[in-house]
């Protein structure tokens, strides 16, 4: 069985968490891990090829922002808790900020709504 190696808590900074959210693909891959679930690659819908996802994911890995979990062939994957405790609040105005704002989806949608 391969080995998949998370830094200790203690070695997680903001900078390199915030490097590792700073790109689309992995923003894109936390906010399908905002569930709180576990997660499959195929979960991850994203404009890249096998071996680049998996590069997002071990860039993410490597700054403690994921944990992986492999299991026979497959590798599953959720946020790490230690981040929570370590950086309070960070992923959720993260993901907060990565989703369209009420004014945002009545421009989609065609024109801004009127109450």
């Amino acid at each position: 069985m391969r080995r998949v190696v998370h830094p200790p808590a203690d070695q997680i900074t903001l900078a390199t968490v915030l490097s590792a959210l700073g790109d689309p693909i992995r923003l894109e891959i936390v906010k399908v891990l905002g569930d709180g679930q576990e997660h499959l690659q195929p979960d991850f819908v994203v404009p890249v090829g096998q071996s680049t996802l998996s590069h997002h994911m071990k860039t993410l890995r490597d700054a403690g922002v994921v944990l992986s979990r492999p299991e026979g062939t497959r590798c599953f994957v959720s946020l790490r808790p230690e981040l929570e405790q370590k950086f309070p609040g960070l992923l959720d105005a993260v993901l907060r900020s990565t989703r369209p704002s009420a004014v945002e989806r009545a421009r989609a949608d065609g024109g801004e709504r009127r109450a």
